[in-house]
């Protein structure tokens, strides 16, 4: 077998969708398809505006909650694309979004773990200021530094640090801050994110607003699915 006719590796099993949807090849197809070309985040966004509507609230939002997860890599997920993080030493990558007052993504950035905070804080607020003008202040926790509050500046967003009360023991959620958190538990509930199995980091990124895809339709529609996880 010569090189150029080598089948290219799969980074996932599509053969294992359930039935009822198009040809596997299908889909993958327009998984990358969409993936390079916006798609995701045309499908994703308007759904966003539109829950935001519905609580009435503006399209865009004013105030961001970003903050990161480190998510373990899958084996056969490329070294090169990982690493361990500092702090949690989890071997894998870094899952990093910046929500709304609802949860909701409006930015997604996944890095190798050994990311800094400031990298993270960086990216996030390039990708923010990119789509909209709207937001003016951001709160973030004690892992991200003085480098991303003037960051911020230059792009007009206030990044205030969310620092933790010293005399508070165990786990204590920070107003507003906690929010974030809770759309890192959301994605869970989606099998694929529930550890980083994909080779390129934009597909990780376009893993995360497929999943929110999901949730924002059926809190617009009302309709329930089962978790994998009670399956």
């Amino acid at each position: 077998m010569t090189k150029s006719s080598r089948p290219r590796p799969r980074t996932a099993q599509w053969h294992l969708l359930p039935h009822g949807l198009p040809p596997a090849g299908a889909v993958e197809c327009y998984f990358y398809k969409w993936r390079d070309d916006g798609t995701d985040l045309a499908i994703h966004d308007p759904l966003r505006w539109q829950l935001r509507e519905k609580k009435r609230r503006s399209a865009d939002p004013s105030l961001l909650v970003m903050g990161t997860q480190s998510i373990h890599a899958a084996v056969g997920v490329p070294a090169g694309t990982t690493g361990k993080g500092a702090s949690k030493r989890v071997p894998g990558r870094k899952r990093c979004l910046a929500v709304d007052v609802s949860g909701l993504v409006v930015e997604a950035v996944v890095l190798h773990a050994s990311a800094h905070d400031n990298a993270v804080g960086i990216a996030l607020l390039n990708g923010v200021a990119a789509q909209c003008d709207t937001v003016k202040k951001a709160l973030v926790d004690q892992g991200f530094k003085k480098t991303v509050v003037d960051h911020g500046k230059y792009l007009g967003i206030d990044v205030e640090i969310v620092e933790r009360n010293p005399a508070e023991k165990g786990f204590v959620p920070q107003a507003k801050r906690w929010i974030v958190e809770q759309t890192n538990g959301i994605l869970l509930f989606y099998r694929r994110l529930v550890r980083d199995y994909e080779h390129r980091l934009a597909t990780s990124r376009s893993r995360v607003f497929w999943a929110m895809t999901s949730v924002m339709a059926r809190r617009l529609t009302g309709a329930t699915i089962g978790s994998w996880r009670t399956a």
